[in-house]
């Protein structure tokens, strides 16, 4: 009989006990679910991570736009600088910029310094030479503005900033190995233009990044000002210092 008794207390400890933990977890699960949904608009916190990792994938990201402060300044000193052209010019540069990688080309590059050029050609053949092709699918622009302005006596440089969108992934014989298909990537690049005002303060091309070749031989040139290739004695036209033209893409 004792031992009965014994059972019966055991039993009926066991049972407040776990009405004590069920009432905790559910006060718990309560507090949860109201943090969850005041602080995501969701029922659980899975859901609400989840929802905020959705959000971030389609959120664009901020530029540091600098618009209003630079361009009195540049137009001060180029009357005939226009903005909405160079904009214009430097979203083109950037898309193309992108597609050219997607598609492991750089001819698809629409303008630019040699060294630009150079620096998307050593691009490609690192990935080639990884066995990878680096994809960045439907590629949009939500908004560009400039970011910077430096000048010196020898050249002066605008730095335009955009916001990017795409499905970026690496492909390995026809697997995806990194990123995603689907998952939209938000992203910043920095497009640099440069203008140069004096030939006679460049030591030489490669520090002004025009990187100009022979036209006929392809041999670099020797300077800005060259009339005729050392290499193979073809008359050069002389380069048009004095415009703009797009030096660097990097990613930031």
């Amino acid at each position: 009989m004792a031992m009965l008794i014994a059972v019966i207390i055991i039993l009926v400890l066991l049972l407040v006990l776990a009405g004590v933990i069920y009432y905790a977890c559910r006060k718990v699960s309560r507090k949860i679910q109201y943090f969850s949904q005041a602080a995501f608009g969701t029922r659980s916190l899975m859901e609400g991570f989840q929802k905020v990792e959705e959000d971030y994938a389609v959120r664009p990201k901020s530029v540091s736009g600098a618009t209003s402060i630079y361009l009195p300044q540049i137009v001060r000193d180029f009357p005939d600088f226009h903005y909405d052209e160079m904009k214009r010019r430097a979203e083109s540069l950037l898309l193309s910029y992108l597609r050219s990688v997607d598609e492991d080309n750089a001819g698809l590059l629409t303008e630019g310094t040699e060294e630009l050029k150079d620096k998307l050609r050593l691009r490609l053949e690192d990935m080639r030479n990884r066995q990878r092709k680096e994809r960045y699918g439907d590629p949009g622009i939500h908004r560009t503005e400039i970011f910077q302005y430096r000048k010196d006596k020898s050249r002066c440089a605008v730095v335009f900033q955009s916001a990017v969108q795409y499905h970026h992934y690496e492909e390995s014989d026809g697997q995806v190995v990194r990123g995603s298909k689907e998952t939209w990537e938000q992203s910043r690049y920095n497009v640099e233009c440069i203008y140069i005002q004096d030939r006679d303060l460049i030591e030489n091309v490669q520090d002004a990044g025009l990187g100009m070749n022979c036209p006929n031989c392809g041999a670099p040139l020797s300077g800005v000002g060259a009339k005729v290739c050392k290499y193979c004695d073809t008359p050069i036209v002389e380069f048009n210092i004095r415009t703009w033209n797009f030096s660097d893409v990097s990613e930031v």
